[in-house]
């Protein structure tokens, strides 16, 4: 089981939390907290760290983080109430059964992929990159591993993920953004596209959302989210608009399946760290990680 290999056994040989012993029945001893380790210390990644260290999630204690460069990693932990180690990405693994990958694209398969090949239980805020390395979800299967994608700054996945067991005709994004938003995009700066000249809504990006997480890799993870959670990033469509009218984040989603027509919106206000991403991010993060040890999950 996923949960006996995190918590681990006790000197005893006995699973934390079990009530029986060679005696027989007996009082029920607390479990162990999950060892939870955080890699990237943005502005999602240290707002995660900082409420388990609070003791925000009872059950779950903040054992080790990583980041790009780790003394202002040790910095930055130093104001934490219990200071967690600060390794390199690779290490973490051998220091906690949980592994919260916040980083950029970029530095996912080296968090990725040690904590898969360890056997652990992966949140992967970088849904997009994942689609690249479609392997690792085998690579968890083969060592026992779990990788959770959280909502993010989206909503309804869980009716997507029920609505595609049939059959469905189509899944559509339409993503709008501020300038600010879309602001330093490679991929809109090699299209020679500033995203400041706009006076009006425009239309940047139509196409798959596999495609659409390449391009933008930074700001919208939320269509490959979208994209795991239905009929797959390739029939998944996105359009990128950028919207100098509006202030916040907007997502609209539209599925027409057998058993329902889905119509939702959502607009996230942006990061006052990073306006590339919401405020609802890592809140998402962070009730995906309760459901480790809620008596009660609600949702599917």
């Amino acid at each position: 089981m996923i949960r006996s290999r995190i918590v681990g056994a006790d000197s005893s040989g006995n699973q934390p939390g079990s009530n029986m012993s060679s005696s027989g029945p007996s009082r029920a001893r607390p479990a162990r907290p999950i060892r939870v380790a955080v890699a990237g210390l943005g502005a999602i990644g240290f707002e995660v760290a900082r409420a388990i260290d609070a003791g925000a999630l009872p059950g779950l204690e903040l054992a080790a983080v990583a980041a790009r460069d780790l003394d202002r990693a040790r910095e930055r932990c130093a104001e934490l109430r219990t200071p967690p180690a600060v390794r390199p990405a690779g290490e973490l693994p051998e220091l906690a059964g949980v592994v919260v990958e916040c980083a950029p694209a970029a530095a996912f398969p080296d968090i990725a992929r040690p904590a898969l090949e360890a056997g652990r239980t992966l949140v992967c805020v970088s849904a997009g990159a994942l689609l690249d390395h479609p392997d690792y979800v085998d690579l968890a299967a083969e060592r026992g591993g779990r990788i959770l994608v959280p909502s993010g700054a989206l909503l309804g996945l869980d009716a997507v993920q029920a609505a595609a067991l049939g059959e469905v005709e189509e899944v559509r994004m339409i993503t709008r953004k501020p300038p600010a938003g879309l602001d330093g995009v490679p991929w809109l700066l090699d299209q020679g596209i500033d995203v400041h000249a706009f006076r009006e809504p425009t239309r940047v990006f139509d196409g798959t959302a596999r495609d659409g997480a390449r391009c933008f890799p930074a700001n919208v993870n939320v269509a490959a989210a979208l994209g795991l959670a239905g009929v797959g990033p390739d029939r998944t469509r996105l359009e990128v608009w950028v919207d100098p009218s509006i202030t916040r984040n907007t997502h609209e989603i539209s599925v027409e399946a057998g058993a329902a027509r889905l119509s939702l919106r959502i607009e996230n206000v942006p990061s006052r760290a990073n306006p590339r991403t919401g405020r609802l991010v890592a809140p998402s993060v962070l009730a995906t990680l309760r459901k480790l040890t809620s008596p009660l999950v609600v949702g599917t």
